[in-house]
């Protein structure tokens, strides 16, 4: 592996297909995991979404636990849990059980935004998203996953104790990475879909890393940056799968969310919708394989990752493990 070539990870949403069944989209998910064990990758993490009728990724430490029960080295954590949903102390729990089961193979990635629409939010809210109270509910996590506590909790949570669960704080702002800085906690950069401030956010997170923090768990800034991955055997083939990703953003645009539809031209789309929605997309690698390494090469160069996390929609999941695959082998995991 050459010094470019950072170790991969793999984030997934459980996307779920036109015709396919839940349970089969979480199948297929778990089918990823697996390759993804088997190929090398470093990580395989799952998001957290709600009210959403074309992703299953809502129960997200059950998915973590149900993947690593079916893997055997892969790291398996959540990308992430969206602390604002849950208290700290559930989380924590549900993590430590997860170390428990799994051993040293679990990450607990935690983020802000609700993932979700506010009516949904409402109904799921149990932590404040303001940064003090994430900060102070971090420690709080950090403090029950110690062998002995550092702050002075009168609640245990023995399940966790000792666990030291790895935390990661993920955003896409400035704001984000100086709250990971200001934890001294890994830093994932959402700029997979959050493309506008990515590079500032890196170097605000970098300059204010404190390794002396009370929750502190590395001792300088460490960092995965958020790519969209489309490989396919050639270029053109990979510039048609890419499509399903583009109809799911133009969705979202458009208000007329709907599950993963099937490669297709997109002729009869106004240019200014598919300007926005590849704006967003713009942090991606898409063609053949050497095609990809290059582009993925010149992201880890421009961004100076420790590591880069990895995001692919397929509307057939065949055509996603093939892809895994290809790079995996030009990647030279």
């Amino acid at each position: 592996m050459s010094a470019a070539h950072v170790p991969l990870s793999l984030l997934d949403l459980v996307p779920i297909s036109a015709g396919m069944s839940t349970k089969d989209a979480v199948a297929a998910s778990m089918q990823g995991a697996q390759a993804a064990d088997r190929l090398g990758y470093a990580r395989y993490w799952f998001a957290e979404h709600h009210n959403t009728t074309s992703l299953a990724s809502s129960a997200t430490s059950l998915l973590i636990d149900r993947a690593a029960s079916l893997t055997e080295r892969i790291r398996v954590g959540s990308g992430g849990i969206m602390l604002p949903n849950h208290s700290p102390l559930a989380v924590i729990e549900q993590f430590g059980t997860l170390v428990q089961f799994h051993g040293d193979r679990i990450d607990l990635g935690l983020g802000r935004a609700p993932g979700t629409d506010q009516l949904t939010a409402q109904l799921l809210a149990r932590t404040s998203a303001e940064p003090h109270a994430f900060i102070a509910a971090v420690e709080q996590m950090r403090d029950w996953s110690r062998e002995v506590p550092q702050g002075q909790l009168p609640i245990s949570a023995e399940v966790a104790r000792g666990t030291e669960v790895p935390m990661w704080v993920l955003g896409s702002t400035s704001n984000g990475a100086r709250l990971a800085a200001q934890l001294g906690m890994p830093f994932a950069v959402a700029s997979h879909f959050a493309p506008f401030q990515y590079l500032q956010a890196l170097e605000t997170y970098r300059s204010h890393f404190d390794a002396d923090a009370p929750a502190a768990q590395i001792q300088a800034p460490h960092t995965m940056v958020g790519v969209n991955l489309v490989i396919a055997e050639t270029d053109e083939q990979a510039q048609r799968e890419l499509t399903t990703l583009q109809q799911m953003f133009l969705g979202v645009v458009q208000g007329k969310r709907e599950k993963l539809q099937p490669p297709r031209e997109l002729d009869d789309v106004p240019p200014h919708l598919l300007q926005q929605v590849d704006q967003t997309l713009s942090i991606r690698a898409v063609g053949s394989p050497a095609t990809v390494v290059s582009q993925l090469e010149e992201i880890v160069a421009a961004t100076r990752a420790d590591e880069l996390i990895l995001t692919a929609y397929h509307y057939d999941p065949a055509v996603r493990l093939r892809g895994l695959e290809l790079l995996a082998e030009a990647w030279g995991l």
